[in-house]
Formats: structure tokens, C-alpha cells, sequence
């Protein structure tokens, strides 16, 4: 039987009515939308990489989603502190390759010349590396091409 739900609107933000479990400290959500996360994505990997882990075996623990509530919190908190500091140290650089990613159906082989302005500054300014997972292994990574070409052909 179909129950009545209100009408959600984008244009109003969504607020979570149920409240927060009792004793758990709040954090803020992480404050982006999808082409702004999927820009920093690889940097947020590898910046976050040893809290993600303990956040998946701490899932395969339990099925429980209070069980994980502290290392989730520790998730959120390493990719707004990765999201700050992108902002601070490459903002306009972020911005122009998550635009193009908006623009252009979050589709990355579309944006590689901000892209690659982009690494540039996360590889300087906060000393990242990008390393994309299931590339070839000895062969420079997509972004590291300086004419990447994609026939459409699969061999």
C-alpha cells in the first residue's frame, strides 16, 4: 500500500527529520555536490586512504550502521579538511575543471586541459599524487599523457 510523502523541491534544501542519535557528536555535512567531489576525488583517495579503510572493515564488521559512526565521522571530516584546503590553495583551478565536469556530463576525458592545471597545482601546493587505481602497471597514467587518444575501438 502507497503511503503520502511530502513533495521534495530543489530548490529547498533537504533537512533530515530524524534526529541524531543520542551521545553522537554532529558533523557537518561535506558541503559539495558531485562534480566538485568527483573533481577532487582521487586527491580526497589518497589524502583519505587510511580512514576509508578503517571505514570498510569496520562496515564488513557489522551491519549496524551505529557500529561505524566514528570512523564515518573521521571520513567526512578528512574530505572537508581536503576540500579546504583545495579551495585555499587551487581554488580557481578546482573550480574550472569541476565547471567543465558539470558542463560536460561529468565525463573526465572532457576536461583533461583543467585537469591537468589542477594536478599541477595539488601536486605543488599540497604535495598529492594522483594514482588511478587499475592502471598499467609501467605506463604513465591518463593524466600524465600529453596527447591521450581514445579510438572507441576495444581491442
Amino acid at each position: 500500500m502507497a503511503t503520502h510523502r511530502d513533495a521534495q523541491f530543489p530548490s529547498t534544501p533537504y533537512i533530515e527529520p530524524a534526529p541524531a542519535p543520542i551521545g553522537q557528536p554532529k558533523v557537518e555535512e561535506v558541503g559539495a555536490t558531485s562534480a566538485p567531489l568527483k573533481s577532487a576525488a582521487f586527491f580526497i583517495g589518497q589524502q583519505c586512504q587510511e580512514v576509508n579503510e578503517d571505514f570498510m572493515l569496520c562496515k564488513n564488521e557489522s551491519r549496524d550502521p551505529a557500529h561505524c559512526l566514528k570512523e564515518g565521522r573521521r571520513v567526512t571530516r578528512c574530505a572537508q579538511d581536503l576540500i579546504k584546503k583545495l579551495g585555499e590553495n587551487c581554488g580557481k583551478q578546482w573550480e574550472e575543471h569541476w565547471q567543465c565536469l558539470e558542463k560536460n556530463n561529468q565525463e573526465l576525458y572532457m576536461c583533461r586541459k583543467p585537469e591537468r592545471s589542477l594536478n599541477q597545482c595539488v601536486f605543488e601546493k599540497l604535495k598529492l599524487v594522483k594514482n588511478i587505481p587499475g592502471s598499467p602497471e609501467g605506463q604513465p597514467q591518463i593524466h600524465e599523457k600529453k596527447n591521450p587518444v581514445w579510438s572507441g575501438v576495444q581491442r
